[in-house]
């Protein structure tokens, strides 16, 4: 054959591959030209491996298969040029992805594996080539059959392979690795013992300086793991951790590999500290994935997996101590991860981890958007699963399980209907043999535990039964997981206990319950759910049978629980609640109880956290009826004959939102200027709902508070105020607290700023309450529909003397007994005092004469009362009418506003009227003007609260809206609108309607009615508040607004209006 240029370049050029073509004719009848197209081809392959360009492969694949094309069948180079083309393929594979070229690369294996003799000595390579072709189109195309081929091919190699063959490592290394892919994706243990097999050989057959050796030790400590995890046998364990640490001591520290070896031996410690719960192991675990993350580069493709192992590892402190901050860290990783993988598997993979710790936080802080997300992600996760892929189940499972928790948050059957339905598809999917089945049944056995506890049908508490008995038959003794399996069965139990009245079912709970806290650590959150139910299930073999040491043992349990973190505070409020039902209706000793309350009012801080949204709170509020706590944790505190700790549990009941709100506009002055600024600063993110890390923003601001609590004065800054600090609400007059519960009705009356608190038991009880509430509702339907009658004057008429006679005359007689007949008095209702007219009882002929206004709590009463006055303008906006549907025209207002113009010097005055009254013009007066007048149409909205909201020109203002603007220095807003000041006898007193929301918001006073007040009485009753405020001239400060209502509202009454028409108007603050 002729010279020619040798370089590789030229071979790469036009000029080369002409010259290949011309070769391949001159010499087609030549023997040997396969063989050079075969040398040459196999040299673009070497050439491609150190250049990485994509010609040079394309051109040892067109050498290659023309030395295949040339090569007859019975030749015995015919195999190894195919299984050199094969390499070509398999190599553009790997490099672009097209599945024609896998499929090209299985042709060529196949045929040079039949081609090759059982004695050859590369049959053995080809089969393990081959082997390894299958596996990857089972990694692409999920069909089984690859996964069992590959299986036999490389045992068929390894086989063929002496055991003193240089090449027997790497193929026994290949065989466990293939026998490892098929475990993962069937879950048969006899593929994980034959991997762990054939790991340990190709090990101990790797010298330690090969460098090889690391890869083969990690794997091998993998699988280690892999069957720890499923037989639970720490010897196991053991000998996956020996094999990590070698692994790590046989790696520089300036090896690329070092990471690898951290991540994986960060992931034996994981599992050791879930086995053990040796928080040493924990701390080791972190350091390890902190260190292999630290060592990896951010595009580098592990960094996704060693992120979320790092991440794991926070959860896993964050589910052991409970601190916030790691779980906020394990959503950041997790979220990094999931911008750092593409789309498919191991996406799912992320975003269901994610799920999970949304999932948790949920649980936390109840932030319905964390739910949602979670929700959305799971979904999300289930549909870039495909059918076939073995990781479906778990992705079904998670989307049940969320949807569990989303039925109970919003009760819809829908949710239910799905999450069965998931759960049961999940199960399904999953063998009989693996390791996730007993969780699948666990899953499918809640949702029929929750379809029970809605339909009470017998055959759905007794399929979950089944469920939940043949779970715990699959889970080994000593399992992670063998706790909340067992305490999942003893809730059933307890549940068939009370459908069917069987002693034997309520034995077995408690042996169940008893077990699951045995093996659960001390200081295990999930140890005070163990706790907790087992007290649930004592309380009720005491309710039957009476035993004293029942009773004792609901109560230890109890106790004992609350005094472990808890992660999920709806479940441990919920439990509060339950105990704190049971010593009020079983045991005569107060303590308990108290013992019970002080456990719940722990809770609500983090409950109603800081950092969600007030609307958020408000539901919670609604939710987990803290009215009720509050009305129990009252009278038992009366019971206990402390009404000091009865007046400071009812203002932490009735205030934390309000508190929470008002503190975050609270007056800095006092504070050195540094401190100030930044407790400003981060207020104003909380409450404008602007803080891009809500949990970062709270913990920061708590650590200032921390400090500023360290000075002298400070104490009780923003703290929840002792007794001897409330009773500084009665500085201007004497405040009433009443209290309803479902035994008893209570007034405390708060006389002074000095003196202790006056207890007076009312002869009412709450359902007499509850029945005037429905009385005083239907009238003001009645008069909000302007139907006025005699019998409606009548009804009004006995509503107020039964209120005069049961309630409002014992208060004034204790009053009288003091020595105090007239001035301010403030009424603080709870629960089913709500929204009673109080302040209209009394007959006009009554010796003593009060002027009477309402607080949301103690705590807003104190703050009004010191805060400094700050008089700009008095703000006037007149709606007569708006482009709202449905809205009726005010007939009034024109009059209204006329009238207070005429009152109130100009340059004191700031109105608009009409047109000129849209959204943003009356949130510009909020801001600018420190006594504001609303003469328009309101709007009560008693589901969401906090979207109660004043109808405008162009649409509404929300009191949502009004409470994140920061009005520091508001006075008085009197809403001359509809229903501004009915309040929710079912939320205890939080006072979410509009006037109570203006208190929220930062003003000192706010006039507001219960119903819709008369188009007529509008004019008169503003003359008479502003002239009586304007009597000097100047502007007036907002204590005088609850004396000027007084004598506005007795003008009207001496017009000898009916009583429909001068109730409704109510002072707050």
């Amino acid at each position: 054959m002729e010279t020619l240029p040798a370089t590789i370049s030229w071979w790469c050029s036009k000029a080369g591959a002409q010259q290949i073509k011309k070769l391949a004719e001159i010499y087609s009848q030549d023997q040997d030209l396969p063989k050079y197209l075969g040398a040459l081809g196999k040299v673009f392959i070497l050439e491609f491996k150190s250049s990485r360009d994509v010609k040079h492969l394309e051109i040892a694949r067109q050498n290659l298969g023309k030395a295949v094309e040339l090569t007859p069948q019975d030749h015995p180079d015919r195999a190894d040029h195919l299984h050199s083309l094969a390499m070509v393929s398999a190599t553009r594979y790997k490099r672009l992805g097209s599945i024609g070229d896998l499929e090209a690369t299985l042709q060529y294996r196949r045929e040079a594996v039949k081609l090759t003799p059982q004695d050859h000595p590369a049959k053995a390579k080809y089969l393990q080539n081959l082997a390894a072709s299958l596996t990857d189109r089972h990694q692409k195309l999920g069909d089984q059959k690859d996964l069992h081929t590959a299986v036999q091919y490389d045992l068929e190699a390894v086989q063929l392979t002496s055991n003193d063959d240089p090449a027997r490592a790497e193929r026994v290394q290949n065989l466990a690795t293939s026998f490892k892919d098929r475990y993962e994706r069937l879950g048969d243990l006899k593929d994980l013992d034959a991997a762990l097999q054939y790991y340990q050989e190709a090990a101990e057959l790797t010298p330690k300086d090969d460098p090889v050796r690391v890869q083969r030790l990690q794997n091998l400590g993998i699988s280690l793991t892999d069957r720890y995890r499923r037989l639970g046998d720490s010897k196991d364990l053991e000998a996956a951790l020996q094999c990590d640490q070698e692994a790590l001591e046989l790696t520089p520290k300036n090896d690329p590999a070092r990471a690898d070896c951290l991540h994986n031996l960060g992931a034996s410690f994981t599992d050791q500290y879930l086995m053990f719960r040796n928080s040493r192991d924990l701390e080791a675990a972190l350091q390890y994935h902190q260190e292999a993350v630290e060592l990896t580069p951010i595009n580098h493709p592990a960094r996704a997996d060693r992120l979320q192992s790092l991440a794991i590892s926070l959860s896993n402190r964050y589910q052991r101590f409970g601190d916030m901050r790691d779980l906020e860290a394990t959503l950041q990783y997790k979220l990094q991860v999931l911008e750092a993988v593409p789309e498919g598997r191991p996406r799912a993979d992320c975003l269901y981890s994610l799920a999970v710790s949304l999932n948790d936080r949920y649980q936390r802080l109840g932030d319905l958007k964390d739910l949602e997300a979670a929700l959305q992600y799971n979904r999300e996760a289930v549909e870039l699963t495909p059918s076939n892929d073995p990781a479906r189940a778990q992705c079904l499972h998670n989307l049940g399980a969320s949807l569990i928790v989303q039925y109970r948050r919003l009760h819809n059957p829908k949710d239910l209907e799905a999450a069965l339905q998931y759960h049961q598809e999940a199960l399904e999917l999953t063998p009989s043999n693996h390791p996730a089945r007993a969780d699948r049944m666990q899953g499918l056995a809640v949702a029929l535990t929750e379809k029970y506890w809605k339909l009470h049908a017998l055959k759905d508490l007794e399929a979950a039964l089944k469920y939940k008995l043949q779970a715990l038959e699959l889970v080994p003794g000593d399992s992670l997981t063998r706790s909340s399996h067992l305490q999942s069965l003893a809730v059933s139990l307890v549940d068939r206990y009370l459908e069917l009245g069987d002693l034997k079912d309520l034995e077995a709970a408690l042996h169940y319950h008893q077990e699951a806290a045995d093996l659960t650590p001390k200081n295990d959150p999930n140890r005070a759910f163990h706790l907790q139910n087992l007290a649930l299930a004592y309380s009720e073999r005491y309710k039957r049978l009476h035993n004293q040491q029942d009773l004792e043992n609901t109560h230890t349990n109890y106790s004992a629980s609350f005094d472990i973190a808890a992660l999920n505070l709806e479940v441990s409020w919920k439990a509060a609640k339950t105990w704190v039902s049971f010593t009020t209706d079983y045991d005569s000793d107060p303590a308990y109880c108290i013992a019970a309350i002080s456990a719940a009012f722990k809770l609500l801080p983090e409950l109603l956290w800081i950092g969600n949204s007030i609307s958020a709170r408000h539901d919670a509020i609604h939710r987990l009826d803290v009215g009720k706590v509050t009305s129990d944790a009252v009278r038992s505190w009366i019971r206990a004959e402390n009404l000091t700790a009865a007046v400071e549990f009812a203002e932490q009941g009735l205030a934390t939102v309000i508190q929470q709100t008002l503190q975050l506009k609270t007056d800095i002055d006092g504070l050195p200027p540094d401190q100030a600024e930044s407790l400003k600063h981060l207020s104003i993110q909380l409450y404008t709902g602007t803080s891009t890390d809500p949990m970062k923003t709270v913990n920061d601001r708590n650590e200032i508070l921390k400090d500023i609590r360290k000075q002298p004065g400070f104490e009780y800054f923003l703290l929840p105020k002792p007794y001897k600090e409330l009773r500084r609400a009665a500085k201007q007059g004497p405040v009433v607290i009443l209290n309803s519960h479902q035994d008893f009705c209570d007034g405390i009356i708060l006389l002074n700023p000095t003196s202790e608190p006056v207890h007076l038991e009312l002869k009412v009880t709450c359902n007499q309450l509850l029945f005037q509430q429905t009385v005083l509702k239907e009238l003001i339907i009645r008069c909000n529909a302007r139907t006025r009658d005699q019998a409606t004057d009548g009804r009004l008429f006995d509503l107020l003397t039964w209120l005069w006679t049961s309630i409002v005359e014992p208060i004034y007689q204790v009053l009288q007994s003091n020595g105090i007949h007239n001035g301010r008095l403030w009424w603080l209702p709870i629960g089913a005092f709500t929204s009673l007219p109080l302040h209209a009882c009394p007959p006009a002929d009554a010796t003593d004469q009060f002027i009477h206004s309402y607080t949301t709590t103690l705590g807003s009463l104190i703050e009004a009362q010191t805060k400094k006055p700050v008089v700009t303008k008095v703000g006037i906006v007149g709606v007569t009418h708006t482009n709202m549907l449905g809205a009726n025209h005010l007939v009034g207002v024109a009059q209204e506003v006329e009238n207070i113009l005429l009152i109130i010097p100009k340059p004191c005055v700031d109105c608009i009227k009409g047109e000129q009254a849209t959204v943003d013009a009356v949130k510009a007066q909020l801001e600018n003007c420190s006594w504001l007048h609303l003469a328009c149409h309101g709007k009560q909205d008693l589901s969401e609260p906090t979207k109660s909201h004043l109808l405008l020109y162009n649409g509404n203002l929300e009191l949502d809206t009004i409470l994140k603007m920061p009005l520091l220095n508001s006075e008085v807003v009197f809403l001359a609108a509809c229903q501004t000041a009915m309040g929710d006898s079912q939320i205890v007193n939080e006072s979410f309607h509009l006037s109570g929301g203006f208190i929220a918001a930062g003003f000192r006073g706010a006039i507001g009615t219960l119903w819709s007040m008369n188009d007529e009485d509008g004019p008169l009753v503003a003359k008479v508040f502003y002239s009586h405020l304007f009597q000097g001239g100047q502007l007036p400060e907002a204590s005088g607004a609850a004396e000027a209502l007084h004598l506005a509202v007795k003008e009207l009454r001496k017009q000898n209006v009916p009583y429909e028409r001068w109730i409704p108007f109510i002072h707050t603050g």
